[in-house]
């Protein structure tokens, strides 16, 4: 009796040590020293998430959803530069996985703004509307 081929699709080999490499030069690559340099002087400088506008604590560590971390402002998988100083910025950790690949228009924020609430989340920004 002949044998049945199967018709589900067969998994992809997975390279040596089971995961999938990292090929985004600011994580491991050429860009890597350079990012580390600019991300040292975002810290220093800048004190506001350029994603939802409200103060950044520096004293929440990773993984806290409000600790900081550096967002692309135009995202390496759009053809955003992965190193240069001109397209990062200070961002909350949660805002930054928000916004994913996301382009949006660079917004500005008063450095005075009044709280509107007594919530210590920042403000949602509406992504579906993109």
């Amino acid at each position: 009796m002949p044998r049945k081929e199967s018709t589900m699709p067969q998994p992809r080999a997975r390279p040596a040590g089971g995961f999938r490499p990292n090929l985004r030069p600011d994580h491991n690559g050429t860009q890597r020293a350079q990012f580390e340099s600019n991300k040292k002087k975002i810290y220093a400088t800048q004190t506001h998430c350029g994603i939802c506008g409200n103060p950044v604590d520096f004293g929440m560590k990773w993984p806290h959803p409000l600790s900081p971390c550096v967002d692309h402002i135009i995202p390496v998988a759009r053809g955003g530069h992965p190193s240069d100083i001109g397209n990062l910025q200070l961002a909350h950790m949660c805002c930054n996985r928000q916004k994913s690949d996301k382009l949006t228009e660079k917004q500005v924020f008063e450095q005075g703004t009044e709280l509107i609430s007594n919530r210590v989340l920042p403000q949602t920004f509406q992504w579906a509307t993109l």
